[in-house]
């Protein structure tokens, strides 16, 4: 087993009587992953008056929230077994027998889905069966099947040799270079996807994708026009072929620019194609739980074309209690067999990140794609900050510090 290194809130052991108390209080949220994302689960719970132990691999905000039950470091959670290995030697240990798994990362949705029925002696696993996360987490599965359904999405070329490039001579640049399996690009190199704008570019940054992730996982695919404003979300509660809470979002602002890994800014919308095609796709592959699906509206020809599809929470998933959607209380109330009721997020909310949306709107701003008085009326809208919060404030101010740390470690 992994080496466990519990603490509380306040950085102390894990004492026995408060492992006890695990074993006896209502059944809890156990959030693996402790940033932003993972503390806008534990706000949620924490309202209901959910117990939730947050458990992370590296520094994080989430456990400093005065929801938090408890915070537990472990080694390693990009290693599948040993994520697995770890997570239930925690569950032993603090007796959490029926508490819900909530996945923050893809590693970890693909981890909990391949040893699900290992999970689940232990815990309750809402991430779905493999034969399910397969066509999210691999993008040359979501691009076909896309095809099949008649869903729209970016010309794409899966290249296995530099040698093949050659056949997209005549194809005009821009190209962007991007892995069918994110993780194994993101954590190596910090981004996206690259942009090549010249055929050169092109077969130098294939050379290179291929060495960090190996051939035939690399993707060659034409950049649609316009930026990150043109790029919006369908989140949706799925389960027996239906959304029982949805919300469709605009990405307003991103980071970074063009490739932008994680939303800044962003509103409700409504735009009933989306929940259309999304719902065609989820239903084809018999989706249940938490769900977010990509988007970019191309300017060419006015369709919407699928990006991206995360079997998780998604960064900006805060903003749906807000909008008439609690995502994550969602989740475990069906879980836990409790009564919910259909819901859809109302448009016209807005969720800001600052962090990473001060930067952001200064690139756009020395950019000229955005103005100064539209940029102080987006955060007037907003109904919802990622981390700073009055009633929680010790996150905002641990995250603060952890500036230098975020720009260096992730790059935000």
């Amino acid at each position: 087993m992994a080496r466990i290194e519990m603490t509380s809130t306040c950085a102390s052991p894990v004492t026995a009587s408060a492992a006890s108390l695990f074993k006896t209080a209502l059944a809890g949220a156990v959030v693996v992953g402790g940033d932003y994302q993972g503390l806008g689960i534990v706000r949620s719970l924490g309202r209901q008056g959910i117990p939730v132990c947050v458990v992370d691999d590296e520094r994080s905000i989430a456990g400093f929230s005065h929801y938090s039950t408890h915070f537990v470091r472990v080694p390693d959670l990009r290693d599948e077994q040993a994520a697995v290995h770890s997570l239930l030697d925690l569950g032993e240990r603090l007796g959490l027998q029926g508490w819900v798994l909530y996945p923050t990362r893809d590693e970890l949705v693909a981890a909990f889905s391949r040893f699900r029925s290992d999970l689940g002696k232990v815990f309750r696993v809402p991430t779905p069966e493999w034969e399910s996360v397969q066509w999210a987490w691999d993008k040359r599965n979501t691009y076909r099947l896309a095809e099949e359904l008649r869903i729209p999405t970016p010309r794409t070329y899966y290249v296995e040799r530099v040698e093949q490039l050659a056949e997209l001579d005549d194809v005009a640049p821009p190209f962007a270079v991007k892995p069918a399996i994110k993780e194994h690009f993101i954590y190596a190199t910090r981004a996206k996807a690259w942009c090549a704008n010249s055929h050169a570019e092109l077969r130098a940054m294939f050379h290179k994708a291929s060495q960090l992730v190996g051939p035939g996982e690399v993707m060659v695919q034409e950049v649609i026009p316009g930026g990150g404003s043109q790029q919006f979300s369908y989140c949706a509660f799925f389960r027996d072929g239906e959304a029982v809470g949805k919300m469709v979002a605009q990405r307003l602002r991103q980071h970074p620019l063009l490739f932008g890994r994680a939303s800044t800014y962003v509103e409700t919308v409504d735009v009933p194609v989306l929940e259309e095609l999304s719902e065609r796709f989820l239903r084809a592959i018999n989706y249940y739980g938490l769900v977010e699906l990509e988007y970019k509206l191309d300017p060419r020809d006015s369709q919407y074309k699928l990006l991206d599809v995360n079997a998780r929470t998604w960064g900006y998933h805060s903003l749906g209690e807000q909008a008439g959607v609690d995502f994550s209380y969602l989740l475990y109330a069906d879980q836990l067999g409790l009564p919910i009721s259909p819901c859809r997020g109302s448009p016209g909310f807005g969720w800001v990140r600052m962090t990473t949306d001060i930067p952001a709107a200064f690139m756009e701003l020395m950019t000229g794609s955005l103005n100064f008085r539209n940029y102080v009326q987006s955060l007037k809208k907003c109904d919802v900050e990622a981390v700073f919060s009055r009633e929680d404030p010790l996150p905002g101010l641990i995250e603060a510090l952890l500036v230098p740390y975020l720009a260096l470690k992730k790059g935000f």
